[in-house]
C-alpha cells in the first residue's frame, strides 16, 4: 500500500526492520507485556467501577457530606469520567513521550502510576464518613492518577507497530482488543471474589487492583526490551495542540480518527446504560450484573481471537465496514428490546383478562433472549472495529510519529468514553422506553457508515 503522502519514505515498513533499529530480543515478550499492561489497566478499571458508586455513597449520604440526589449524580460522574478526561488528555503526551525517551519507560511509568494510585483509592475508601471530603478528594486524585497511568494505551500500540510488519498490524493490533475484553471480563469477577476474599472489607478492591498492577511491573522489568527505533527522535514539545491538529489534518488518518471516536461514542452510550437496562427490563440485581459485564468481556475476548486469523484473508477496511454493520444491528436490536420491555408476564395478564398465556414462554424470557443475542452482536461489532481502525491508522504514518499518531487516537476514544456516558445517561431517562441512548448510537454510527465511504476511496 502506497504511504500518505504526509508519511515518511519507508512508513509501512516495520519499525524493527528498519537500518538501525534495535531488534527486540524476543518480539513475543514485548507484544505479551503490551496484551499484559493493556490488561491490567482494564482489569483494574473493571475491578473498582462496579463498586465506586456504592463506595461513594457513604460519604455522600446523611453520614457523610449530606447531598441531594442530583448533587450525588454529579460527583459519582465526575468520579467516573475523571478517568477517561486524562486519558484524553494524556495519550498523545504520552505518545510523543514514548517517540522521544522510549516505549519501556513509559510503560513502566504507567505500571508504577497504577500501583499507587489504586493503592491510594482502597486508602481512600478506609477513612471514616467523619472525613468525608478527605475520602472523596482522595478517591477523586486516585481515579485522576489512574487515568493519566492508563493513558500509555497508544504507547501499547505503537511497540505492536514497532514489532509487526504491515501486513500482519491488525492481527497485532488485536491483542489490544482481547487485553480490553479479558480484562472487562475477569475484574468484575475478581472484584466479586476478591471482595468475599478480603470479607468485603472496602479497601479490598484497591488492593487487588494495585497488587496485579505490581505483579505486571515485575515482569515487564525482567522481559520488557526496547523496542523504538532510536533513530527517530520525536520534539519535545509534548503539549502541543498544533502538532495534534496536524495529525487530524493527515489524509485519511483524520477520517479513521473521527471514525474511532464516532464508533467508541457510540458504544460507551450502550455501556454506561446497560446496568440501567438489566434492571428496568429484568428486574436484575448487582450481582446478575456481574455476570452480564462478564459476558460483555468474554465475547470481546472471543471475537478478538476470532480476528486475529480471519484478518488474514480479508483487508481491515473490509472488517471495518462488518464490525459497523454488526454494532448498527446489535445496538439497534437493544433499542428494540428496550421497547418492548414493559410487555411483562403481569402486563400480558392484565391484557387477557388476568389470565397468563402459559403455552408460550414469558416475554420476558423472550426479551432476555433477543437482549443477549443483541449485546453479543454488537460487542462482535466493536470487536472488528477496534483493531481495523489501529491497524488501518498505524499502516499510513510515519514510524518515528507511530506513539504520537495512535495516542491521539486514543485521546479521541476517552473523548467519546466522556460524552458517551454523558449522553447515554441523559437520553435513558427521557421518555419511559429508555430507547433514545440506542436510537441515538445507530445515529452516530449512520455517521460512520457515510464516512467510510472516504477511507474506501483511499484504499
Amino acid at each position: 500500500m502506497t504511504p500518505a503522502p504526509d508519511a515518511a519514505p519507508g512508513a509501512d515498513a516495520p519499525g524493527p526492520a528498519t537500518a538501525g533499529s534495535p531488534k527486540p530480543r524476543s518480539p513475543h515478550a514485548a507484544l505479551f507485556i503490551v496484551w499484559l499492561v493493556v490488561f491490567i489497566d482494564l482489569l483494574g478499571f473493571g475491578i473498582v467501577l462496579p463498586v465506586m458508586p456504592r463506595q461513594a455513597e457513604v460519604y455522600l449520604g446523611e453520614t457523610g457530606l449530606r447531598m441531594s440526589a442530583e448533587a450525588k449524580g454529579v460527583v459519582i460522574g465526575i468520579l467516573f469520567s475523571s478517568f477517561s478526561l486524562m486519558q484524553f488528555v494524556f495519550s498523545p503526551v504520552w505518545g510523543r513521550v514514548s517517540d522521544r525517551i522510549g516505549r519501556r519507560p513509559v510503560l513502566l511509568i504507567s505500571l508504577v502510576g497504577s500501583v499507587v494510585c489504586y493503592a491510594l483509592y482502597g486508602f481512600a475508601v478506609t477513612l471514616p464518613a467523619t472525613y468525608a471530603a478527605q475520602a472523596i478528594g482522595l478517591m477523586l486524585a486516585a481515579r485522576v492518577g489512574a487515568g493519566i497511568a492508563g493513558a500509555s494505551v497508544g504507547t501499547a500500540a505503537a511497540v505492536i507497530a514497532d514489532c509487526t510488519p504491515p501486513e500482519k498490524r491488525a492481527k497485532g493490533m488485536a491483542l489490544i482488543g482481547i487485553a480490553f475484553g479479558a480484562g472487562f471480563t475477569l475484574g468484575p469477577l475478581i472484584a466479586y471474589f476478591g471482595l468475599a476474599l478480603f470479607q468485603q472489607q472496602p479497601w479490598g478492591v484497591g488492593a487487588l487492583a494495585s497488587g496485579l498492577s505490581e505483579v505486571a511491573l515485575l515482569i515487564a522489568l525482567a522481559i520488557f526490551k526496547e523496542t523504538r527505533n532510536p533513530n527517530n527522535k520525536a520534539g519535545r514539545d509534548f503539549f502541543n495542540v498544533r502538532r495534534t491538529a496536524e495529525v487530524l489534518r493527515m489524509p485519511t488518518v483524520g477520517t479513521l480518527i473521527l471514525i474511532y471516536f464516532l464508533a467508541i461514542f457510540a458504544f460507551a452510550n450502550f455501556e454506561a446504560t446497560l446496568a440501567l437496562l438489566t434492571e428496568a427490563a429484568f428486574g436484575m440485581t448487582d450481582r446478575d450484573n456481574f455476570l452480564v459485564f462478564a459476558t460483555v468481556g468474554a465475547v470481546l475476548t472471543v471475537a478478538g481471537g476470532a480476528y486475529r486469523p480471519i484478518v488474514k484473508k480479508q483487508p481491515e477496511a473490509k472488517l471495518l465496514r462488518v464490525g459497523v454493520v454488526l454494532m448498527i444491528v446489535g445496538l439497534g436490536g437493544l433499542g428494540a428490546v428496550a421497547w418492548f420491555a414493559p410487555t411483562t408476564p403481569a402486563a400480558l395478564a392484565a391484557a387477557v383478562g388476568g389470565v397468563a398465556d402459559t403455552t408460550r414462554p414469558p416475554p420476558s424470557t423472550i426479551l432476555k433472549t433477543a437482549f443477549y443475542l443483541a449485546m453479543a452482536v454488537a460487542v462482535v461489532g466493536f470487536a472488528f472495529v477496534n483493531p481495523s481502525v489501529s491497524a488501518l491508522i498505524s499502516r499510513r504514518i510515519d514510524p518515528a510519529r507511530q506513539g504520537e499518531v495512535m495516542g491521539v487516537n486514543q485521546s479521541f476514544a476517552s473523548l467519546g468514553r466522556i460524552l458517551g456516558p454523558f449522553l447515554g445517561s441523559v437520553l435513558f431517562q427521557v421518555g419511559a422506553s429508555h430507547t433514545l441512548p440506542y436510537l441515538a448510537a445507530v445515529g452516530l454510527l449512520a455517521v460512520v457508515a457515510v464516512l467510510l465511504r472516504q477511507v474506501k476511496a483511499k484504499d
